[in-house]
């Protein structure tokens, strides 16, 4: 069983960076709209420290969990929605707060979970290294958001490797939600770190590939931009298919963002 100690520490670290980001706003700022429609940048941390309760109860309670998820199911179209709508009408320090608050008690949670231990969530029981990459996801894609409300730009960081390898083991659930059948065939993902090293998935014989940054392709499988505009080569029908609909995180299929200069 991996340990899931490196992810948990990178979680830690992509939240504390965003946290940087918001922490000194004025509350006209906390208000900006984000590419999310109708989501503001106090919206995009409600929604994250609410996905962070639910996930600190999954880990430490299940029978609460059970009945997020029976109400997930009785409005499946809005209950994110209304989560982050909660949040984001609280004051900037209060919901501030209640996100580090959260986030620190899920921290704990993870590092404390026996090994081995599988927690249940909205689809597949989880890990906590799953757990952890899955909150680092959406950690991370968030953040993006925020940060385009801000007109900033996040350095990438060689954390995107939970993100990567999130995407990439996510391959037959983007064709699954799509209503189609799963490639049967490997693939081979040679992606470009930040860094510069080169981060490889699949059989290396195999005869449909994809690569490029490793930046691009986490932006294409959080749906953070258009395919189109990104450096991504596929080689192969069933890989050049499955960058039109990659997605990595749960639920229905995403919308994706336009390509530049269309507009939001």
């Amino acid at each position: 069983m991996a340990d899931p100690t490196p992810v948990i520490d990178d979680l830690r670290a992509e939240s504390d960076e965003l946290d940087q980001l918001v922490a000194g706003l004025s509350p006209a700022r906390w208000a900006l709209p984000t590419p999310a429609p109708g989501w503001t940048v106090a919206h995009q941390i409600a929604h994250l420290a609410w996905t962070d309760r639910s996930a600190l109860l999954a880990v430490t309670d299940a029978d609460a969990f059970r009945a997020l998820v029976e109400k997930a199911l009785a409005a499946p179209g809005s209950f994110v929605d209304e989560g982050a709508e909660e949040g984001a009408v609280l004051p900037p320090a209060e919901l501030l707060a209640a996100w580090r608050g959260g986030r620190g008690a899920l921290d704990r949670a993870l590092r404390d979970a026996p090994a081995g231990t599988r927690f249940p969530w909205y689809g597949p029981p989880m890990s906590a290294a799953s757990m952890a990459t899955a909150r680092l996801m959406e950690t991370w894609a968030h953040g993006l958001d925020i940060a385009d409300a801000l007109g900033v730009v996040r350095p990438p960081t060689d954390r995107l490797r939970h993100v990567a390898r999130l995407g990439v083991r996510t391959r037959d659930f983007a064709f699954g939600v799509h209503g189609l059948t799963p490639p049967a065939e490997e693939f081979r993902v040679e992606l470009t770190a930040p860094s510069g090293q080169v981060w490889a998935y699949g059989d290396e014989r195999a005869a449909q590939r994809v690569t490029g940054p490793a930046l691009d392709f986490c932006l294409l499988v959080t749906q953070r931009a258009h395919r189109g505009d990104l450096a991504l080569t596929a080689t192969g029908p069933d890989a050049d298919r499955w960058l039109d609909i990659a997605q990595a995180f749960a639920g229905p299929p995403g919308t994706g963002r336009p390509p530049k200069g269309t507009g939001r």
